[in-house]
């Protein structure tokens, strides 16, 4: 039974081995194939040299502008004339009469202090001083007829001019108890109240003429022999973004800060909003008489770096055998000058006229192919006001 079972067994067996080696020996063809396949095509990409697709930047325009030379500082503004106003005797406040904030006129009366007393006592010297008067003529018609002595008269007009003092010193005293303003200006906010008792000195109110201003700032000493009174001075300010201010060089101390070796200076401005107030920071810029033409880019057009600044020019480019034109960057190193706002001046390594790259230098090589798009590119101006200034 056992031997003739096991023939059949192997005729079986070899018969499921055939189609399996089949399969298998199709499969890996068909992966040599593909394999082939694939080989062919890498071996043609890395044959056919590698074009890189052109970069889009925007640009701007090497141009020659006239910059008048300036010189920058730091300044605050401060009054012409400013004056805290206080009161030259003590006594209980008896009006106000002016409004926080409001406009004050030289002379009028600001504050009163309570002078009933005073007032009563001047009505007293006021009568002491007719008496006197009708005692001095009639001593003065005694006299003429020789009926007194010269001795009774000098007494008499000793005596009238004591009650004319007296009198006299009555009145001053009552109008220092009026405390009026002492010029034109704008009145801050009051520190006392009605029925308050004050000393004397006691802080009234702050009073500031604030039309024109001064600007004081300083320089350094070796800035000196480009200065002279007359000279435009503009300022702007962070508490005023977008607003700038011309006035006049109108002061140069006549000393030099031996600390630092600066020298104070002092500007004049036109206010007549009152939009500049004493004590405000403001940026300074003197700018000198002399003028030159100047070849500026956007500060954004240079690539700082510690072996020099550069920027990237755009060439354009025909190929002579398709007659195609293309853009390409080429790197310029570049000297740096003068910077105001969003331009800096270039001294070295341009011309007028050269395209540059004005955006995004950090990203660009030399060599490389570019498109020009402006169409988003921020405008550069020459006295930016940031939204978020």
């Amino acid at each position: 039974m056992h031997d003739i079972a096991k023939p059949v067994v192997r005729k079986k067996m070899k018969f499921v081995r055939n189609p399996i080696t089949k399969a298998i020996a199709g499969l890996v063809l068909l992966i040599v194939i593909l394999f082939g396949i694939k080989a062919m095509q890498i071996g043609k990409m890395m044959s056919s040299p590698m074009v890189m697709p052109p970069t889009t930047v925007s640009s701007a325009v090497a141009k020659e502008e006239d910059w008048a030379p300036v010189l920058s500082a730091i300044g605050s503004v401060s009054a012409v004339q400013g004056a805290v106003v206080a009161t030259e005797l003590g006594g209980v406040v008896a009006q106000i009469n002016f409004q926080n904030g409001g406009e004050a006129k030289k002379g009028d009366m600001l504050l009163k202090l309570d002078s009933s007393a005073e007032e009563a006592q001047l009505h007293t010297a006021e009568a002491d001083l007719e008496l006197a008067r009708a005692n001095l003529q009639r001593t003065q018609d005694l006299a003429t007829r020789k009926v007194v002595s010269k001795q009774e008269l000098d007494a008499a007009q000793s005596a009238f001019g004591q009650k004319q003092g007296s009198v006299d010193n009555m009145r001053s005293f009552i109008t220092k108890k009026q405390v009026r303003a002492p010029f034109d200006g704008q009145l801050g906010i009051r520190q006392v109240n009605v029925g308050q008792s004050i000393d004397a000195r006691t802080p009234i109110v702050q009073l500031t003429a604030l039309d024109p201003v001064y600007v004081d700032f300083s320089l350094p000493q070796q800035e000196l022999p480009k200065l002279g009174t007359g000279f435009e001075t503009r300022v702007r300010t962070d508490a005023l973004p977008g607003r700038e201010f011309k006035g006049k060089l109108t002061a140069i101390n006549s000393m030099v800060d031996a600390a630092t070796r600066n020298v104070g200076v002092q500007a004049t401005f036109e206010n007549p909003d009152r939009a500049l107030k004493p004590g405000m920071f403001v940026k300074v810029e003197v700018v000198l008489p002399d003028k030159s033409k100047t070849l500026v880019i956007p500060g954004s057009a240079v690539s700082y770096a510690p072996y020099g600044n550069s920027v990237f020019v755009i060439d354009k480019k025909k190929d002579p055998k398709t007659g195609k034109e293309s853009q390409d960057l080429r790197q310029a190193f570049v000297r740096i000058g003068e910077s105001r706002g969003d331009f800096v001046s270039v001294t070295e390594g341009l011309k007028a006229g050269d395209v540059v790259v004005s955006t995004g230098v950090f990203k660009l090589r030399n060599g490389m192919p570019v498109t020009i798009n402006n169409d988003l590119a921020p405008k550069p101006q020459l006295n930016p006001t940031p939204a978020d200034s």
